[in-house]
């Protein structure tokens, strides 16, 4: 395993041990729910998402999910980066 490697590993590691420890918060039932919880919680916790919510209409959800897969690199394919966008939106916008 390549110190890369190594690094990333322990970087999701610590993500889920900070996810897990911050609050029980639970996102809204919806369609698309679990492709936000799977694809979000992977590097952040949802509190994030209502923590933005105020700040987010659907233009800049759709910002921040691109910003996550073109800048962070984050792998969520693009039917499911629609899906996030409209959950988002929908459920968590000012």
């Amino acid at each position: 395993m390549t110190a890369r490697w190594r690094l990333l590993f322990a970087a999701l590691s610590l993500g889920a041990l900070a996810s897990a420890a911050e609050s029980e918060l639970q996102l809204k039932p919806g369609p698309a729910r679990e492709k936000v919880v799977s694809h979000c919680a992977v590097c952040h916790s949802v509190d994030y998402i209502q923590m933005n919510s105020p700040l987010f209409d659907r233009k800049g959800w759709q910002a921040s999910v691109d910003k996550m897969i073109k800048v962070m690199g984050a792998p969520i394919p693009p039917e499911d980066a629609e899906a996030v966008v409209e959950y988002l939106a929908t459920y968590y916008s000012r």
